[in-house]
């Protein structure tokens, strides 16, 4: 199985969104669509003046945030940094729903959960974890991380209504939504195949692109191929030489595991310039 954790980008985004502080805060005014509060400490005394930007204002569409909140009010809010000479920047959408909360803290980075697929679109999987609150649906996974195999749209992976296992990339209280994985639960297939390195194959060619052809090289594997293996004319194109579905033989010249890449070179005794 695969780490998400191993990876640098997403463990930077799982940084910059871990759930922060819960503080109290005094709606004191606005400041164009920003909400200004006052920070309240344990004895009730006002502290810092902070600042919760308007899309931190709420999970509810609103015109401004003066229609959800008023001069005076305490609200929870979310610390989510500092920006603007020190100034305290929360959130209280983070806080808006108790339960959604609660729910979202109790999941961790690399548990596995399940759930049933609530709809499949071109960028992504929306997923109902067991145990949201009634009416929301929390679960997320992004076109990356439904497969390791190649695929040109999500409903190839899944569909709607079919029951998924997934691990927990982050679950996010200022979106209020969990990122899961399904590939995480498998073995990425480039494990086995790392002992290909130097090796010559025969694969298909699968996709074609402006600089270069994707081949196929076992299920799951694909390698890709530079232009300049093909030609070192720069104004050529990758169609002038091969076409979708051509079997092309070539030498693996990278198993790059962390960044799941296989590079290639090409190695056909036959003339393609």
């Amino acid at each position: 199985m695969s780490d998400p954790a191993s990876d640098p980008r997403l463990r930077s985004l799982a940084d910059r969104l871990r759930p922060g502080a819960v503080r109290t805060v005094e709606v004191v005014g606005f400041d164009g669509a920003d909400v200004l509060v006052r920070l309240v400490d344990a004895e009730g005394e006002a502290a810092e003046i902070g600042r919760i930007p308007q899309h931190e204002a709420s999970m509810r569409r609103t015109g401004h945030p003066s229609e959800l909140f008023e001069v005076g009010q305490e609200i929870s809010a979310e610390e989510i940094g500092r920006w603007q000479e020190g100034q305290l920047h929360l959130s209280a959408k983070a806080c808006e729903i108790p339960a959604l909360r609660s729910f979202l803290l109790a999941l961790s980075p690399g548990q596995v959960v399940t759930g049933t697929v609530a709809s499949v679109h071109n960028f992504g999987v929306f997923v109902h974890v067991d145990g949201e609150p009634d009416g929301l649906c929390t679960g997320f996974i992004r076109v990356p991380d439904l497969t390791w195999g190649w695929i040109t749209h999500p409903s190839e992976a899944v569909e709607a209504g079919r029951r998924i296992a997934a691990e927990v990339v982050i679950a996010e209280t200022r979106s209020g939504q969990v990122m899961l994985s399904l590939k995480a639960l498998k073995e990425d297939p480039l494990i086995r195949f790392a002992d290909q390195l130097g090796r010559v194959l025969t694969g298909t060619v699968a996709r074609i692109v402006p600089f270069g052809v994707f081949v196929r090289l076992a299920p799951d594997v694909m390698g890709f191929l530079h232009l300049s293996e093909l030609t070192a004319e720069p104004d050529r194109t990758p169609e002038q030489f091969v076409d979708e579905g051509e079997p092309i033989t070539v030498e693996v010249t990278e198993v790059d595991l962390p960044r799941h890449r296989v590079r290639l070179a090409l190695v056909d005794g036959a003339d393609r310039s």
